[in-house]
Order: C-alpha cells, then structure tokens, then sequence
C-alpha cells in the first residue's frame, strides 16, 4: 500500500511540480487519512535541491494544508452543525457541547488552529470541529497557514536529508500514542455524558 501511495504521488509531483503538492496536501487536511509524513518527505526527496525549493515546498504544503483546512471547516459550519444540533443527542451531544466548542474556539482557537498543525492524525481532523464551532474564519486561515508552514518545510527538509520512508519511519511510533489519547478523551466525554443524564433534574422553582 505504501509503495502503491508514494508511486501515485510521485506521478502527481512529475506531472504537476509543485501544484501536486498543493493538491496532496488539500486532499490530506479535509479529513482525508492521506498522510503529509509521506507526501511532504517524498516532495522534499523529489522537488528539493536546494533551499529555495524548501521555501517553495513549504509555502506550496502549507497553501494547501489551507485550502483543504476550509473546505473542511465550511462543511462543519454549513453541513455539520445542523446535523449535531438536530441528532447529536444520539451522540450523547448537548446544546451546552456546543456552547462550550464554540467558547473554546472563540478564546483558545488561534493557538487550537496552529498548533494542531504541527500534531500528526489531530491536524486532518481538527478543521471539522473549528467548522462546527464557527471559529473566526480569516483567523482560523492565518493560523492555519502559520502552523503549517513550519510543518511543511520540516518534513520537505527531511525527505530531502534522508530517504522518505526512513522519515515515516521515525514517525510512525507517535501515530500510536496520539490515537490512544484521543480514544481516551472520547471515552472520558461520553462516561461524563452518560452521567449527567443519570443525574436527576433539578426540582423546577415554584
């Protein structure tokens, strides 16, 4: 499956240049599983031969990081949370989860927008949920693109150093801990949601 993706990339960045990363990488940050520790590394092996091709590689990953991060977010606010506000109670989702998201994302969504770009399997995923929330969307964009950027080049640099399964490699054993940790927040949210329906409601004041 690997050798089958990294040809398939491959003809992408030989028929495209640096408009096949563009293209990889928007289809990786709309809640595709198409990681950017593979398509980044093999474009720094690929496209890279100096640093100015790093600038570019990393500015061309981050736009497209960017371009895929809002279609994924304007699904979440046009699409999603209408579903979640009419079906979420069967997701054990309440009115005040969304409250909560959207004063999260209104306090916390800059720094939420670009530091999740540098966390591996969160970064394809987080896009939705800033959708849902209706973050600031010119906010969510600028750090979006900032947070990527760094990602971008670093991976490009790497793929660029050493050999780009060897960086995939080096970064498979994170993917695991990550994965555990957000299964654990899931498991903690519907334990506490599960509760709180337990709970007897509170008498109404006569």
């Amino acid at each position: 499956m690997g050798h089958g993706l990294s040809g398939t990339l491959l003809n992408l960045f030989t028929t495209f240049g640096y408009a096949g990363i563009i293209l990889a990488m928007a289809i990786e940050s709309c809640c595709i599983p198409l990681p950017s520790e593979i398509i980044m590394p093999l474009a720094g092996s690929y496209l890279v031969h100096g640093f100015g091709d790093l600038i570019i590689a990393g500015l061309a990953g981050a736009v497209g990081c960017t371009l895929g991060s809002a279609l994924a977010y304007w699904v979440g606010a046009l699409g999603g949370r209408p579903i979640v506000e009419k079906y979420g109670k069967y997701l054990l989702i309440r009115p005040h989860h969304l409250d909560t998201a959207d004063r999260w994302f209104a306090r916390w969504g800059e720094a939420t927008a670009f530091f999740s770009r540098l966390v591996p399997v969160v970064r394809t995923f987080i896009s939705f949920p800033a959708g849902v929330a209706r973050m600031n969307f010119p906010k969510f964009l600028l750090f979006t693109f900032l947070g990527s950027f760094p990602w971008s080049f670093l991976l490009a640099w790497a793929g660029a150093t050493w050999r780009p399964e060897d960086v995939r490699a080096a970064m498979r054993p994170f993917d695991l801990p990550i994965a555990l940790v957000i299964l654990v927040l899931i498991a903690w949210f519907v334990w506490r949601s599960l509760r709180e329906r337990r709970q007897p409601a509170p008498p109404a004041a006569s």
